[in-house]
């Protein structure tokens, strides 16, 4: 039985005034930075050696109580790229208000692809020892964050963090409980390391995936969200939205309208929102054991 696809469309609004065009990893236009609360936000940071990387890793965690979400940074950026382009202060409704906690670590694997000096075969060996790095530790410290060790976070990204984001669920669906992806590419590695790097494309994964982790992945939820504005590219999101209905999972893409570009103050509006409809809120329905610096 084949899955099928929901495609969301925005209704029209008028044309926005035009803002800073960015192409990947760059930023746009910064709104200005607000709170929703007077008390500083909780914000922590753990650098660590680890085998699987060629440098230390690096994770930053904002916010005290609520659902774990990994973002990946757009372009293989840093860990600390989502707070210097304002998309923590766009969750801060969400990371004040104890729904969510946000964390974020250094897109090491995204930054082999885009570099011109890696070789196909040192990226695809990067790129497996990143996600057994994000499964293996990242994942482990998140769980030791929270006081659960049986949490399952939200993974999420823009751009081509919205590929680290659908892979990860896609070769996890053990641990990870859903995967937002916003304007994502997601056939990364062959598109800058060639077809026999297609291996590590969520879309490859997708067709040989069977049995249990199939079954498990059915229990999951992917979302997926494209402008259809400059340099945006919504067919990259369709075909993965087509790839999962072939497998029957559950997939709901969202297409913004052509008012929505490839840009931060795209990803700024719309994560708040697709975020929001994921979690719970902690005074209707608590998570348990979410709490983080507790003694």
């Amino acid at each position: 039985m084949l899955g099928s696809t929901r495609i969301l469309r925005e209704g029209r609004r008028h044309r926005r005034p035009p803002t800073t065009r960015l192409g990947l990893g760059t930023a746009g236009s910064a709104p200005p930075s607000f709170r929703y609360t007077s008390r500083p936000m909780q914000k922590q940071a753990w650098t660590w050696t680890t085998q699987r990387l060629p440098e230390p890793a690096r994770m930053a965690r904002w916010g005290h109580f609520g659902t774990p979400v990994v973002i990946f940074p757009t372009a293989g950026g840093d860990f600390e790229e989502i707070e210097r382009f304002q998309l923590i202060a766009a969750l801060a409704g969400l990371i004040d208000g104890g729904r969510i906690k946000a964390y974020s670590i250094d897109g090491l694997a995204v930054r082999a692809w885009l570099s011109a000096t890696s070789s196909r075969r040192d990226c695809a060996r990067l790129q497996d020892r990143y996600d057994s790095f994000v499964y293996e530790e990242v994942l482990q410290r998140i769980r030791e964050d929270c006081h659960d060790d049986r949490i399952e976070p939200i993974l999420s990204g823009a751009s081509l963090g919205a590929f680290a984001a659908i892979s990860g669920l896609c070769r996890y669906p053990d641990a990870f409980r859903a995967a937002i992806g916003l304007s994502g590419v997601y056939d990364l590695p062959r598109r800058y390391g060639g077809e026999g790097s297609s291996a590590f494309s969520p879309l490859a994964c997708l067709k040989t995936l069977k049995g249990e982790p199939l079954e498990r992945l059915r229990h999951r939820a992917i979302v997926l969200g494209s402008g259809e504005g400059d340099y945006e590219s919504p067919a990259d999101s369709k075909r993965m939205a087509d790839a999962c209905a072939a497998k029957a999972i559950p997939c709901r893409l969202s297409l913004w309208g052509a008012e929505h570009d490839h840009t931060w103050s795209t990803w700024r509006e719309m994560l708040p929102r697709l975020l929001a409809e994921q979690v719970a809120s902690p005074l209707t329905d608590p998570p348990a054991g979410q709490l983080a610096g507790r003694p």
